[in-house]
Order: structure tokens, then C-alpha cells, then sequence
């Protein structure tokens, strides 16, 4: 059963850090780029960041770069988000997509975990 479980999320004042964690099974994930997604409420879900399939290249929207670190340890099946400096803007669902390209791309999704900033 392929799963991507996102975990990690919370209430947390502006200024702080977390770490989001997003798991997957059922699948093989060393072939599969990652991206980590957020949707505010009343807005369109936006790209985060991105990791290739090996870890070797990385992306950015711009209102995080300097801020968020993705990372992913493919022992553990795992990718993680580590966000710093976290602003109220920040305040969203964040999701974990698995994407893998070729003649039939194939992906998926997990469920989100919410992530609140807020004094």
C-alpha cells in the first residue's frame, strides 16, 4: 500500500523552527524527486521546495530560500523540511508529493500536516 505520512506540524510562535518529516512506503522511493507543498486557507497551494530523487539538487520558492532546508535520508525513506525563522505567512497546510517522470509519471500525495505560526 503506498503511503507518504507527513508529520512534524504545529502551533509555533513567529521567529521559531520546526522540522517536518514526510515517510513513505510502498513504493520505491530512491527513484522519486520530492517536493513539499503548502495551501493557506482561501489560497492556491504553492510550491516549497523541492529535492531530486538522489538528493543532489535542490529548489526553492523565493519567499523561503534562505529560511527552509529540504533534505532527504533514502535509508530511512524519508524526506524532511527544516524550516527556520518561521514568519505568520508560513501558516498552512504543507503537503509531501512523490513524483516520478518518464513515459507513465506517476505520483503521489500525503494528507498534509498543519503548520501555525502565530504570537
Amino acid at each position: 500500500q503506498v503511503q507518504l505520512v507527513e508529520s512534524g506540524g504545529g502551533l509555533v510562535q513567529p521567529g521559531t523552527s520546526l522540522r517536518l518529516s514526510c515517510a513513505a512506503s510502498g513504493f520505491t522511493f530512491t527513484r522519486y524527486a520530492v517536493t513539499w507543498y503548502r495551501q493557506a486557507p482561501g489560497k492556491e497551494r504553492e510550491l516549497v521546495a523541492r529535492i531530486t530523487s538522489t538528493g543532489g539538487s535542490t529548489n526553492y520558492a523565493d519567499s523561503v530560500k534562505g529560511r527552509f532546508t529540504i533534505s532527504r535520508d533514502n535509508a530511512k525513506n524519508t524526506v524532511y523540511l527544516q524550516m527556520n525563522s518561521l514568519k505568520p505567512e508560513d501558516t498552512a497546510v504543507y503537503y509531501c508529493n512523490a513524483y516520478r517522470g518518464g513515459l507513465t509519471p506517476v505520483d503521489y500525495w500525503g494528507k498534509g500536516t498543519l503548520v501555525t505560526v502565530s504570537s
